[in-house]
């Protein structure tokens, strides 16, 4: 068992990889294919379609606009207080503070995504029983229950980023005189950003992909391009959803592939943005440390 242990750690990831592989060319094989103009803008003009002079009822252009609306209002409402939350938990925290908020993170970590969409939809009937009778559900009330869902991923993130730090660094940073919260914001944060951005990658492709919540929360079929915050609107996860579930044809079914792989490539595009930046943050840092010492 000692012999054939290692062979097994090391094809774990094999196999991890193989699996990955094997779905990718899958997609690639059925929704390949439908890739074209007109499978994002149907009939209408691509230029037109895109600053929203003509709207696009046949196509998915309307979709990818949603989704990536949805991801950057997500990260948008869930980043402060997760990065808060996180600080909070590494720097200040006691350790019955600190247990009690992990255990709140872990129950919201497990929590399924239709609970958290019923919780939505809830909000709204009691909203519009009470003293808000026009409440209805919308792109930002789906972004407000997506971020309780990424919030303790960006939590964990941050909190261990920080905690992994060497305790030196502290010790040194405050017998210089530095003030607790220069520490955190000057030092500690810079130096835990790859394990931050690690956690808001995580987070983009968890709000980019969920379906339950959006489905009760505000997307719809045919919405058009998002027209504001409190308006429905339209996602691949939910568009890929509803094609699966009402296709007529082997030609609607590729236009479900064709979404499919349309929003893999859209979390490969923001996983591939936040990396850049990343890259982009530690070279400008690398850059004026480097300025710091030749002075």
């Amino acid at each position: 068992m000692k012999r054939l242990l290692p062979w097994l750690i090391r094809l774990a990831p094999l196999l991890l990889v193989a699996v990955c592989a094997i779905l990718l060319v899958f997609l690639l094989q059925q929704g390949l294919g439908s890739l074209s103009p007109t499978l994002l803008f149907g009939n209408v003009p691509p230029l037109q379609a895109i600053l929203g002079k003509a709207p696009v009822w046949e196509g998915l252009w309307p979709a990818c606009a949603g989704t990536f609306c949805l991801v950057l209002l997500t990260q948008a409402l869930a980043l402060l207080p997760g990065l808060g939350c996180g600080i909070y938990l590494a720097e200040y925290a006691s350790p019955k503070k600190a247990a009690t908020i992990s255990l709140a993170m872990d129950i919201l970590a497990g929590t399924p995504s239709i609970v958290m969409g019923l919780f939505g939809f809830t909000l709204i009937v009691c909203l519009r029983q009470s003293f808000l009778p026009n409440a209805n559900t919308s792109l930002l009330l789906s972004a407000a229950c997506l971020s309780l869902l990424v919030l303790p991923v960006i939590v964990s993130s941050c909190c261990e980023a920080l905690r992994a730090l060497p305790r030196d660094l502290r010790i040194t940073a405050l017998a210089l005189g530095l003030k607790k919260r220069t520490v955190v914001t000057r030092i500690l944060l810079p130096q835990a950003s790859q394990g931050l951005a690690a956690g808001l990658i995580l987070a983009l492709a968890r709000s980019a992909e969920d379906t339950a919540v959006i489905m009760l929360t505000g997307a719809v079929a045919n919405a058009g391009l998002p027209a504001g915050l409190w308006d429905k609107f339209e996602a691949l996860p939910f568009a890929i959803y509803y094609t699966a579930g009402e296709y007529q044809n082997a030609q609607d079914l590729t236009r479900g592939f064709g979404a499919a792989l349309l929003l893999l490539l859209l979390s490969i595009l923001l996983v591939l943005i936040a990396h850049v930046l990343e890259r982009r943050y530690l070279r400008q840092r690398q850059g004026t440390h480097a300025a710091g010492c030749s002075r």
